[in-house]
């Protein structure tokens, strides 16, 4: 079993995500020990943004190009991913948007066919833990501006996945209590998730 474990936010340890994100990979080793594991800090390694070089294969990029076809192996090799999410602005960092739009490839994680886009990545899991300053929850009066679980669970739905985890803490910013709730409420989703990566 492989196992993709990405990091995106800019906190490095102070970062609510990253502990949520290496809680879920822990969790999943204590069933699966001899799980081989990938980590990507897109922020310690970023990935550059696509340009229009990409797409002409310029010799300017060939470089990069190769870098992006790394990173789209490691997904394709990878059977879950975990993505460590942080919040920016009611959407996911531009850290993790490059490294998604490394992955999102015509051909090889998801093909157009007469009867519309088809996703191949069918064989994948994937876990979010993601963190957010405010309550973005359904009923919240921030639900409607919360743009990164949703983006995600679009693209990678997208692209075929339909083995889904979100562990979310949230309220992160409104004040310490809010910050432990969350927190604790992160870890206790983490506790109970299905550490079985071989369904």
């Amino acid at each position: 079993m492989n196992l993709l474990h990405i990091d995106s936010s800019i906190l490095g340890e102070q970062s609510v995500s990253r502990m949520l994100s290496r809680a879920a990979v822990e969790r999943l080793k204590e069933r699966n020990p001899a799980i081989d594991i990938i980590h990507r800090d897109l922020v310690a390694v970023p990935v550059p943004h696509l340009t229009g070089d990409h797409l002409a294969a310029s010799p300017a990029v060939m470089d990069d190009i190769a870098f992006g076809e790394k990173l789209l192996d490691e997904f394709i090799n990878a059977d879950v991913i975990v993505i460590g999410v942080a919040l920016y602005n009611l959407t996911i960092s531009s850290q993790l948007k490059a490294w998604i739009d490394r992955i999102v490839i015509a051909g090889k994680t998801f093909r157009y066919t007469e009867n519309g886009s088809e996703g191949l990545a069918q064989d994948k899991r994937v876990i979010l833990a993601v963190a957010r300053g405010g309550l973005y929850r359904q009923g919240m009066s921030l639900a409607s501006s919360e743009h990164a679980e949703a983006y995600l669970r679009s693209m990678f739905a997208f692209i075929g996945v339909t083995r889904f985890d979100v562990i979310v803490a949230e309220g992160l910013a409104i004040s310490e209590a809010h910050r432990e709730s969350g927190k604790k409420a992160a870890f206790e989703a983490i506790s109970v998730l299905d550490p079985r990566c071989d369904f």
